[in-house]
């Protein structure tokens, strides 16, 4: 064969070799998980806020922790009460919460994200948490370490006279710490119950809150506030189960020779008019603490206390009182924020019955098929090897004159 007909063969080699050069070149830039790769893809995570969580939090600039949850003024360590408006009553509790639980107002407040322990209020946490996780029909027979559990019990035997339906009465009327353990180990075990409840408390945005226990039993590391009881107050409103359970005043409740009645620790519930409930605790180290809400003319208050080292129950009155007389009437000093929304399912894959697609240019040549789709082969390209393959015909004609 001819040099004039290898050079042909030659220069379509090269420009072949040469223009598929730019697609490894423009994938260089995402990494192989589908991120930005290299200092600029990083800069734009830190920018942000970085990528989700798995429980679907987001990084701190997208969760907007350069102030408080609800807003500023809930920063404040103090008093907080609407300009122009008399304070609410006094209280002995460290911190508290007064909020419109409709529109998710803070009405008042005082050292609202004080982080305390809380005792037994830490149990509406649980009940939320599992209440759509449990059938409330099945049976359930408690383990001796759930029979045993310390602190306040229903006392519970180790048969399976109890349905979940059961235990979440006794947990909320009665305080249950032996129903708490019997729920988390139904739910499939302490570990992943408390994993559970500190995602529904990162959902609710209520994050002071670490739950360490199912029952509210003081360790350390556990957590709350007066701003987040309120938020998980207002959550289990929404349920329906949940209100059902920390409004029932009294019950019957499973023993071995038939049942006995149980009755609400929640002394509002009977005193005062309008009262929905919701939990109280105490524990020697957490003292005092409570949350609840009342309903009087279509509207309903949320009242949470924290560290208070006395007889409550009258103070809660109070400030119940003195948010039905502001609601509506004053400018919010916060706000109860909503739960981080569910993320958006994927759109669903297409049927089997759908018609075929049309046959592309692509699928009959296999070597179109390997280059992306986006990829075109830009004008310089073409240029730059046509000027080549001028080159080498010329390169090619002066040498046939010489050997003539």
């Amino acid at each position: 064969m001819g040099i004039k007909h290898l050079a042909p063969v030659g220069v379509l080699l090269a420009a072949t070799t040469f223009l598929g050069a730019p697609a490894q070149a423009r994938t260089a830039g995402v990494s192989a998980t589908g991120s930005p790769a290299g200092p600029h893809g990083a800069d734009l995570l830190n920018d942000l806020g970085g990528w989700p969580s798995a429980t679907g939090s987001l990084g701190p600039h997208a969760r907007g922790e350069r102030e408080p949850v609800g807003g500023s003024r809930l920063g404040e360590r103090g008093l907080i009460v609407p300009p122009g408006v008399k304070a609410p009553p006094k209280t002995a509790a460290k911190a508290y919460v007064i909020a419109d639980a409709e529109t998710g107002a803070v009405l008042a407040a005082k050292d609202a994200h004080g982080r305390y322990l809380p005792a037994s209020t830490l149990k509406a946490l649980t009940a939320l948490t599992l209440i759509p996780k449990l059938d409330k029909n099945r049976r359930i027979r408690p383990s001796s370490r759930a029979v045993n559990e310390e602190g306040s019990a229903v006392g519970l035997v180790t048969k399976p006279l109890y349905t979940v339906d059961d235990l979440f009465k006794a947990l909320m009327l009665v305080s249950g710490n032996d129903c708490a353990m019997a729920l988390a180990e139904a739910n499939g075990g302490l570990a992943a119950t408390l994993a559970d409840m500190n995602a529904e408390a990162k959902r609710l945005q209520a994050f002071d809150t670490v739950a360490k226990t199912p029952s509210g039993l003081d360790k350390p590391g556990q957590s709350s506030s007066a701003y987040d009881l309120a938020l998980i107050a207002r959550a289990g409103l929404a349920n329906a189960d949940f209100r059902r359970y920390i409004s029932t005043k009294t019950d019957k409740f499973p023993a071995p020779k038939g049942y006995y009645e149980i009755g609400n620790h929640n002394k509002l519930l009977w005193r005062y008019k309008g009262m929905i409930g919701v939990k109280n605790g105490w524990t020697s180290k957490a003292l005092g603490s409570f949350v609840g809400a009342a309903k009087r003319n279509g509207h309903t208050i949320i009242v949470s206390i924290m560290r208070h080292d006395g007889y409550f129950w009258e103070e809660v009155a109070d400030l119940l009182d003195w948010g039905f007389a502001n609601r509506g009437r004053v400018a919010p000093v916060g706000q109860l924020v909503d739960p981080i929304p569910e993320p958006t399912p994927l759109p669903a894959p297409p049927t089997a019955s759908a018609p075929p697609a049309p046959t592309s240019g692509s699928e009959r040549n296999p070597a179109a098929a390997a280059r992306p789709a986006d990829e075109g082969i830009p004008i310089g390209y073409y240029v730059l090897g046509a000027g080549l393959l001028g080159g080498l015909v010329w390169l090619v004609y002066g040498l046939r004159r010489r050997f003539r």
